[in-house]
């Protein structure tokens, strides 16, 4: 499966405005992105490093447990470019980190209107995860 078509399947089943693929660069613990629906605003290559909350890095890549933001004050508390996120509709957030071999690959991104999200939203976005990973590690070959 294409991001592309990931991408129309989280519409279809989740919902999403803003939605971003992330491959996970162990050695430099950086997240660098490989896909999004916003490509002016959120090129693919960019990375994030240092902006990356630790909370979040112990959830989502040492946990390997999603993260819920349901409203912009979650958002704000983990996204250094909130404006720029708040200014394209968005106010909540899921992030699913993508497993394989018990090992994170990458981080799907999923971005939409505040109170957009929910558990249900969350477990959704879950069973999707898995369909990302041949294209994740095409894209970091």
């Amino acid at each position: 499966m294409t991001f592309e078509e990931l991408q129309e399947r989280v519409r279809d089943e989740v919902g999403v405005r803003l939605f971003t693929v992330l491959a996970w660069i162990p050695e430099r613990r950086a997240l660098r992105r490989v896909h999004t629906s916003h490509p002016e605003q959120y090129p693919v290559g960019g990375e994030k490093s240092v902006e990356i909350a630790q909370g979040w890095l112990a959830t989502c890549i040492e946990g390997r447990t999603p993260y819920l933001g349901p409203d912009r004050a979650a958002v704000r508390g983990i996204f250094a470019d909130h404006a720029l996120i708040e200014s394209l509709g968005c106010g909540a957030v899921i992030n699913v980190p993508v497993v394989e071999d018990g090992e994170v690959v990458g981080v799907l991104n999923l971005l939409d209107a505040e109170g957009a999200y929910d558990d249900a939203s969350v477990a959704a976005a879950e069973k999707l995860a898995p369909l990302a990973v041949p294209a994740l590690r095409d894209a970091v070959r």
